[in-house]
């Protein structure tokens, strides 16, 4: 559309006059303002690690919830925590993104079973699934477990199981959960931290 500049004045100077008269108040729907809440002022803030990696960045969690004994809170927030000394409040996209992982419906939440030649999950008691495998290890080592080479030198080794641990722990919960592991021959063991 061609405008002469007679036109571009007459449209500018009504757009001015209009504009003028909704900022002095006379603007054709009502402006309600209100003062919001702010959304975590009811929120009870939890202090937290990072579960992904190695690095180990600190996370404030903010939930609602009564605190009542039978009440479930519920996350609403995640944030990086700004007085933790690794991250100092930031967070990568893996961090960022923990809400959606607390409240995933493919979470895991209790533990389960899936029998040999079984298409179906079954879920089972921390106690079913803790007895489990301790049973299963424990049949394995025994029918695995290598204490001399075929030339006689004593290795006390178990290759046939693994373990990969948390990265979140902290350096003692590592030193006793190798120390563990190794006491029973495993050499098959890393940190997901490395992965």
């Amino acid at each position: 559309m061609d405008m002469n500049r007679r036109q571009f004045f007459r449209v500018s100077g009504a757009g001015l006059a209009a504009s003028s008269l909704v900022a002095l108040g006379f603007s054709p729907t009502a402006a309600l303002a209100e003062a919001r809440n702010f959304k975590l002022s009811r929120a009870t803030e939890t202090r937290n690690t990072c579960p992904y990696c190695s690095v180990g960045c600190g996370i404030i969690m903010y939930s609602l919830g009564d605190k009542a004994k039978n009440v479930t809170s519920s996350i609403i927030h995640i944030e990086g925590d700004p007085d933790h000394p690794v991250n100092r409040g930031t967070l990568c996209p893996k961090g960022a993104g923990l809400l959606d992982f607390v409240h995933s419906p493919n979470r895991l939440k209790f533990p389960e079973i899936r029998e040999p030649g079984s298409k179906e999950w079954k879920r089972v008691s921390w106690d079913e699934a803790m007895d489990r495998l301790v049973k299963l290890m424990k049949a394995d080592r025994d029918a695995n477990f290598q204490a001399t080479t075929a030339d006689g030198k004593t290795v006390n080794r178990w290759l046939t199981t693994g373990m990969l641990c948390a990265s979140a722990s902290s350096n003692e919960s590592g030193y006793i959960t190798h120390k563990a592991m190794r006491s029973m021959g495993m050499l098959v063991f890393d940190n997901q931290a490395r992965v």
